[in-house]
């Protein structure tokens, strides 16, 4: 009998494109414009284009595409878009450090000048200890579900870190009256910084295991669905760690941030409106609760009243970030035109205050912009990717990023009481970069699951189609 020509599969399809061409495009966009910031402050602060230019330049040059290559590597497939963005801010941001730097020891921008400070030089150490942070997470996490079986451990040691400091000596955890920080010498870290990622993984994965029980209905009042008291475990545990931070610790903004993710993790885990309304009412009654017990919460309503009552003590540095905004307009002084080091903290909490002093409001408008299409694109992938533990893990890292950038914008612009978020890849802060960047490389390897492409499935061959031979009989 003769074989009749084999069927083949037809070739797979060439994979979609992998959007690393992108990604170097946009970097070298970033590189160009933060070489440029540089440039525009040092010829404002007549420094001579030196040692500090080529030393910034070179390092962010390297950095980046180091940060690049692993991509290209680990995740072929990410989102092109984060990176660049994430290089833009975290350049933007150095620069305005070495601008304040500068601006320290200038009797023209400070009532009275001090030495000048190397805040840049120590921003520049913790981006190489971030890039490594960021390699590392690429390199060991290879999918994003194995951290599903780490979560419960992840959780309670997110927990035990972000508790350290309520247990410590003042001299040990307490800056500006929040003890929110683990000081030895010669190190300090803020732990709350990474415990919300560790947090997040948690409540990603637990939502994950009991989605049929937050789900299921309980009693309907005014036609919406309320869960059962039984089922409020989450969400009262999440309100009961905001608040015992919030006492202990005397910070306003970590408990927030928890309390608002788990909370829109919540949501998007089971569409039901009766959640937000239910995490709402708890956050109205535990902050009426927490005005009347805590002597400093009065006091920042206080001064988000009315900052100019008390412009000598504790309104002055909001007052100065208001004038700052004001002096700014609409496009700003010019970058190391302005006076921003007159505002305490300029690099750090009021770091946007800088930007709109010298950028004005359509500097800081774009910068707001790339907060938006991280967090976007953060969600994209969320709505992508195939498994509903990468959705919730993806969701909650992209809602955080966003969420306190609105936290900090509206504490500096008197739209909120202030807290002590600070602003992420922008602002001055070690913890802060190194979580940042372990977050912005979770949020790049499932963008990577999203947008891979499947593997080539081989076409079954029909009986009739199948080749025959002849077998003897031995």
């Amino acid at each position: 009998m003769t074989s009749a020509p084999a069927v083949h599969a037809p070739p797979a399809p060439p994979p979609k494109s992998s959007g690393r061409t992108t990604e170097v495009v946009l970097l070298s966009f970033a590189v160009f414009v933060v070489i440029g910031a540089l440039l525009t402050v040092q010829g404002a602060q007549d420094v001579g284009l030196g040692f500090e230019f080529f030393k910034y330049t070179i390092a962010f040059v390297v950095l980046f595409g180091v940060a690049h290559l692993v991509i290209r590597q680990f995740a072929p497939f990410a989102d092109p878009l984060l990176l660049p963005c994430v290089a833009l801010l975290n350049g933007l941001g150095l620069v305005m450090i070495y601008r304040l730097d500068l601006g320290s020891s200038r009797r023209d921008e400070l009532v009275k000048a001090d030495e000048m400070t190397h805040n840049a030089d120590q921003q520049l150490m913790w981006l190489v200890l971030g890039i490594i942070a960021f390699s590392v997470t690429l390199i060991v996490i290879r999918d994003h579900r194995t951290l599903s079986r780490y979560a419960y451990t992840l959780g309670l040691g997110g927990i035990i870190f972000l508790s350290i400091p309520m247990v410590l000596p003042a001299s040990m955890a307490e800056v500006n009256g929040s003890r929110n920080w683990i000081k030895v010498p010669g190190f300090s870290i803020q732990p709350a910084e990474f415990s919300k990622i560790a947090i997040i993984i948690f409540v990603a994965a637990f939502l994950v295991s009991r989605r049929d029980l937050f789900t299921t209905a309980g009693k309907q009042f005014a036609g919406i669905d309320f869960p059962r008291l039984r089922d409020l475990g989450p969400l009262l545990g999440a309100w009961a760690v905001a608040t015992i931070v919030l006492a202990a610790a005397n910070d306003l903004g970590t408990p927030l941030l928890i309390f608002a993710t788990v909370l829109t993790m919540l949501y998007v885990a089971t569409s039901r409106v009766s959640w937000l309304m239910l995490g709402i009412t708890l956050f109205a009654l535990a902050a009426v609760v927490a005005y009347q017990l805590f002597d400093h919460l009065q006091i920042r309503v206080a001064i988000w009243q009315d900052p100019f009552a008390q412009y000598d003590t504790y309104g002055y540095q909001i007052a100065q970030s208001l004038f700052g905004f004001a002096t700014g307009g609409m496009f700003g002084t010019g970058l190391g035109s302005g006076r921003p080091n007159i505002v305490p903290f300029a690099n750090t909490d009021f770091i946007l205050t800088s930007f709109a002093e010298e950028l004005g409001l359509v500097g800081l408008a774009a910068i707001m912009m790339l907060y938006l299409v991280i967090t976007v694109r953060g969600l994209r992938s969320a709505i992508a990717v195939r498994d509903s533990f990468g959705k919730l893990l993806a969701t909650g890292l992209s809602f955080t990023i966003l969420f306190q950038v609105f936290v900090v914008f509206g504490g500096v612009s008197k739209l909120i009481p202030l807290t002590g978020l600070t602003t992420p890849f922008l602002a001055y802060g070690g913890s802060s970069l190194l979580a940042n960047y372990i977050l912005l490389a979770l949020l790049i390897r499932i963008s990577n699951a999203a947008r891979e492409p499947d593997a080539p499935k081989q076409r079954s061959v029909p009986l009739d189609a199948m080749s025959t031979r002849v077998v003897r009989k031995q």
